[in-house]
């Protein structure tokens, strides 16, 4: 059997999952490298084995963290073929898994400045495999994807056309998650399959996503990984001028910002204490209480717009760590939606790993097999 190995290459983790390429992508192990840059850990287990984990040195990197994904799948007899990366944006050039050749590789990383946070650790797992496994074939998956087909309505933004021909424009991340939704709405629930659906993928990082029959019509997040809602250490939706006040009177370098809004702005600058919403739920300080009804709330109200472009609500799916873990979080925003009419809502969890090995066999199956 060849074999097909998944990475999402974050700023301070590796996750990766190893299926079998054949039509039932059976999988075959997976695992998780957490805390690099700080106290990194190794969880990892085989296809029906007792999971492991090994702690691991501080100052890890990630191409160490890399090298010892490999050495494990070798130590345990499991060669790869073919490697998926999940690859936050695409930009306007890419709707659909792509080879990564030495022009898509320079196209992407033309992307960085819309995705700090995620392209250049994506993309330099793409280089650190090359370099150990050069004739190894590699495939871009993207997060924007999901989004490139919405009409113009969707991903305008109401600036000149000198601007918008330039690319700026309204993109929309986490379309691996949401990709996996619709996959799981024709499976498990195809009462909705065709339905006006609103997913909410709630994690450190936030975004809704208005769905009907399965294809994206409206998403929250914009041009960056900032916009909409607020998230774990990112502001979200913000009033463009305030940005401009902070730069020009306040006197921050736009480096300064950029940190600001990514690193220090969310859960964690509302509460003045973290972005984890377990610690923040159980802490008695109202500063903390007061990031999570603030973040309930804009869920809430960011919702009803996802609603409203889709002429309606059948149902809301929670996924991601807080939409499928803190079921506070998940009460809070249902009980600012109890004006709409009735809806179901479901947790689905987040896969999008097997997202991206479903859409590598769809797109590539016919040269994978041969």
């Amino acid at each position: 059997m060849t074999h097909l190995l998944t990475l999402n290459t974050g700023s301070s983790s590796v996750k990766f999952r190893l299926f079998g390429l054949e039509k039932t992508l059976p999988l075959l192990a997976g695992g998780k490298i957490s805390g690099i840059g700080g106290t990194p850990v190794f969880d990892v287990s085989k296809e029906n084995g007792v999971p492991e984990t090994y702690p691991l040195s501080e100052g890890l990197s990630h191409e160490e963290a890399i090298d010892l994904v490999l050495k494990w799948l070798e130590d345990n007899r499991l060669p790869i073929s073919v490697v998926a990366h999940r690859i936050v944006h695409g930009g306007e050039q890419y709707a659909a898994p792509v080879k990564l050749d030495e022009g898509a590789m320079k196209y992407l990383r033309s992307l960085e400045p819309l995705a700090p946070l995620h392209q250049p650790h994506n993309l330099a797992a793409v280089d650190i495999l090359q370099s150990r496994q050069p004739g190894l074939p590699q495939m871009g998956c993207f997060d924007t994807a999901f989004h490139a087909r919405h009409g113009r309505l969707f991903h305008e933004f109401a600036l000149p056309q000198s601007i918008r021909d330039q690319g700026v424009k309204r993109y929309g991340f986490h379309g691996l998650s949401y990709d996996w939704i619709a996959h799981c709405l024709r499976s498990d629930y195809p009462h909705l399959a065709s339905g006006r659906i609103v997913a909410a993928h709630l994690g450190n990082g936030a975004s809704l996503c208005a769905m009907q029959n399965g294809r994206s019509i409206d998403t929250t997040m914009g041009m960056t990984a900032l916009d909409g809602l607020p998230m774990g250490t990112r502001c979200g939706a913000l009033d463009a001028g305030a940005v401009l006040y902070i730069i020009r009177t306040l006197g921050l370098s736009p480096d300064e910002t950029e940190n600001i809004l990514y690193n220090e702005s969310g859960l964690k600058g509302l509460s003045g204490l973290t972005n984890d919403v377990k610690v923040l739920s159980e802490s008695t300080d109202k500063k903390a209480a007061f990031a999570l009804e603030y973040f309930a709330l804009k869920a809430a109200q960011y919702i009803a717009a996802m609603a409203t472009s889709l002429g309606g609500m059948d149902a809301l799916i929670f996924t991601g760590g807080i939409g499928e873990n803190s079921e506070k979080i998940r009460i809070m925003i249902l009980r600012h939606l109890s004006f709409l009419p009735p809806f179901e809502h479901h947790i689905i969890p987040a896969n999008e790993e097997r997202a991206m090995a479903i859409e590598i066999w769809k797109n590539f199956k016919e040269e994978l097999e041969a």
